[in-house]
């Protein structure tokens, strides 16, 4: 009997290790079946740990993304903007948004759109590597919708150089690196789709000469950099079109690179950007392409152009020798101020819409002197007018 219960608890003592073997040591199992060790994505990335070298079966414009993503991500900031709406009782009702952003220089200066940060009582931006800094508002153009924003500069940021918008091609490779949905410095890659486009922005003014890219750009990717195959930015993200606002189908717009470097020169260095102005207020502006009964009832050599009702005393317009109406009729019982000068051109461009003419004001400086075509007495006529500084707004 004991002899029994000596070989019972020596084979159960047998198959336990047994058992054990079989679950746990496993000499054979190599090092590439091991599951691979998960990271969050948000974990900080440290820069001074060497790159991971590129894989060697990558095509050469994969070689590139990965380089361009390496080097230049690191310029990219995310924006968390606070504003404070009222509610129906007018209580403040703080209001979070985000966007994104691109160091351009070591100074802490940061370039975006202007609509990521209108009106914010607070800026705060969030680097590379985690840490947030308050920043503070050097300066915006609404016209443009183009900001500069600023940081007390940390040691070792890394600012993406600003490139150029000339000579670029449709067809070109661009990348977009910014923050859609809070997801910090995602890249995408596309290709220029066209150059030259017009884009109405949030005060009505036309940016013009936009760039369109099929690269995917999302809600937070406002304010980020378009890229160049060399890592410079060629625009600022700043527009998508997306019916019933789905997200992005592949028709972007960034604000082209000179007109970045313009516009945040003059920020930086003024706070603010002179504008142009000729000094006549929209109001006082009738386009006739809008009433085409006008033309015929006025006996007018045009259908197109604006009628000028009135002059202020002082202004570009008036010391230039434009001619507001002195007279009036009625017309179908509405009062019709006739006798001014009709505007046909700037600088040998057709002019048919107040929008138009602002938008050919913008290309100039205060001070710059520009034709203007009128016709008076049906007849026309070239002016030499000289734009004043506009009224900051």
């Amino acid at each position: 009997m004991k002899n029994l219960i000596k070989v019972a608890f020596l084979s159960s003592i047998i198959t336990a290790a047994m058992v054990y073997v079989i679950l746990e040591w496993k000499p054979l199992r190599s090092e590439e079946s091991r599951a691979p060790e998960v990271s969050l994505a948000s974990s900080p990335v440290s820069l001074t740990t060497p790159a991971a070298a590129a894989p060697a079966n990558l095509s050469d414009d994969e070689r590139n993304n990965v380089e361009i993503y390496q080097k230049y991500s690191p310029g990219v900031v995310n924006i968390t903007t606070v504003t404070v709406a009222y509610d129906f009782f007018y209580r403040p009702v703080p209001q979070s948004g985000m966007g994104s952003g691109a160091l351009i220089d070591n100074q802490g200066h940061i370039v975006t759109n202007y609509h990521v940060v209108k009106d914010a009582e607070q800026l705060q931006v969030t680097l590379w590597d985690k840490s947030k800094h308050n920043a503070k508002m050097v300066g915006g153009d609404p016209n443009n919708d183009l900001a500069v924003i600023q940081i007390d500069a940390p040691r070792g940021l890394l600012p993406i150089p600003l490139g150029t918008s000339k000579g670029l091609q449709v067809g070109q490779k661009v990348l977009a690196i910014g923050n859609p949905f809070g997801l910090d410095r995602t890249m995408t890659t596309g290709i220029i789709s066209s150059l030259g486009r017009s884009l109405e922005v949030d005060n009505g003014r036309i940016v013009e000469d936009m760039i369109q890219t099929d690269a995917a750009i999302n809600h937070g990717n406002s304010g980020g950099p378009l890229l160049n195959s060399q890592g410079q930015i060629i625009g600022i993200n700043s527009a998508i079109i997306s019916p019933n606002d789905s997200g992005s189908i592949g028709i972007g717009f960034a604000i082209p690179a000179d007109t970045v470097r313009r516009i945040t020169d003059e920020l930086i260095t003024r706070g603010y950007v002179r504008h142009a102005a000729l000094g006549i207020s929209s109001q006082a502006l009738v386009p006739l392409s809008d009433y085409p009964w006008l033309s015929g009832t006025l006996h007018l050599d045009t259908s197109v152009g604006l009628m000028v009702v009135e002059v202020p005393r002082g202004s570009a317009a008036a010391l230039g020798g434009i001619r507001g109406a002195d007279n009036e009729i009625i017309v179908r019982r509405i009062r019709i101020p006739v006798g001014g000068d009709v505007i046909l051109g700037i600088q040998g461009k057709e002019i048919d819409s107040v929008q138009q003419l602002q938008t050919e004001i913008d290309r100039y400086k205060p001070g710059d002197s520009i034709k203007i075509t009128v016709l008076r007495d049906n007849k026309k006529t070239d002016l030499a007018v000289t734009l004043q500084e506009a009224r900051r707004q």
